[in-house]
């Protein structure tokens, strides 16, 4: 009867629906096997070249008027001035203050501490870094293959042996692609969060020092301090998992495996609370912070 469907054509119509998302999530996943992987890396993995830029060098620098080296000198000026003031009403007042000799040696002290603050955060990320890097490195002599994220998504697809010409997003092996590049691009904001937060944290390096020279003040430096190594922690924390992970015997034609892939990516997107519960910290996971942003809208 003219203007009803047959059956045939739904069907037909339902295949081209289907195809064109296929098609769709097979471009997006294509786009970000070839871009996500390899800045993954770079963004986990800091050296201390994150330190070696213009902007830090104009920032740290000793001959610049706008450095923060200078602000943090003109702040210890007045911190000296302040002291002056306060021992001179103690002995109008009578209230006992820190004695001259123990103020001027810890001003000397958290003074070099001040002006190397450049150097104690190059070494701190060199060290770190170089503690992940041994770890890798200990993984790749003993597995033979390559620790790092680039060489884990190779085998993540290995595993889960998806066609990319012929993908079907609504099969289990393409429902779980759909869920490893969705949870490494989680993945790449919370590290790009976490790179953020670690210059944002060096460039606090020298007043996190002056407020070391007041009892009162030093809350600062202690909550600083937690925070810059909770960051630095997570990259030996994730090269742990990472070598870990590349020591499961995965195996395509294993659904248990393929369930492995999923859990070991969850535990890379969850490293940071880990770290979190073990030192404290803030959290740079993307999901707990859009989850807090919503709390504070409603």
């Amino acid at each position: 009867m003219e203007g009803t469907v047959s059956s045939s054509e739904i069907t037909n119509i339902s295949q081209v629906i289907i195809d064109t998302i296929n098609n769709l999530l097979n471009s997006l996943f294509s786009s970000i096997d070839n871009s996500v992987y390899n800045t993954l890396d770079n963004l986990a993995f800091i050296d201390d070249g994150i330190l070696t830029d213009s902007f830090f060098e104009k920032f740290f620098g000793q001959n610049s008027n706008i450095s923060l080296l200078v602000i943090a000198n003109s702040l210890l000026i007045a911190v000296c001035l302040y002291y002056c003031f306060k021992l001179l009403y103690s002995h109008l007042s009578g209230i006992s203050v820190e004695k001259p000799y123990q103020f001027v040696f810890k001003l000397l002290i958290f003074a070099i501490f001040i002006n190397c603050s450049y150097y104690i955060g190059q070494f701190f990320i060199y060290f770190t870094s170089l503690i992940s890097s041994l770890i890798r490195e200990i993984g790749e002599s003993i597995l033979n293959t390559d620790i790092s994220f680039s060489a884990l998504i190779e085998n993540l697809n290995s595993v889960i042996s998806i066609d990319s010409a012929s993908i079907n997003v609504f099969s289990f092996d393409g429902i779980l692609k759909s869920i490893i590049s969705v949870s490494f691009v989680s993945l790449l904001f919370t590290y790009s969060l976490r790179y953020i937060m670690i210059k944002v944290l060096l460039l606090l390096m020298p007043f996190a020092f002056l407020t070391l020279i007041n009892s009162s003040s030093s809350w600062f430096f202690k909550a600083w301090l937690k925070v810059f190594l909770s960051l630095l922690f997570i990259q030996p924390f994730i090269s742990i998992i990472l070598l870990i992970v590349f020591a499961l015997d995965f195996s395509s034609s294993d659904i248990t495996s393929k369930i492995l892939c999923i859990g070991s990516l969850y535990a890379l997107i969850r490293a940071n609370s880990y770290v979190q519960s073990f030192i404290g910290g803030i959290s740079t996971t993307v999901s707990q912070n859009f989850n807090f942003m919503k709390g504070q809208i409603k």
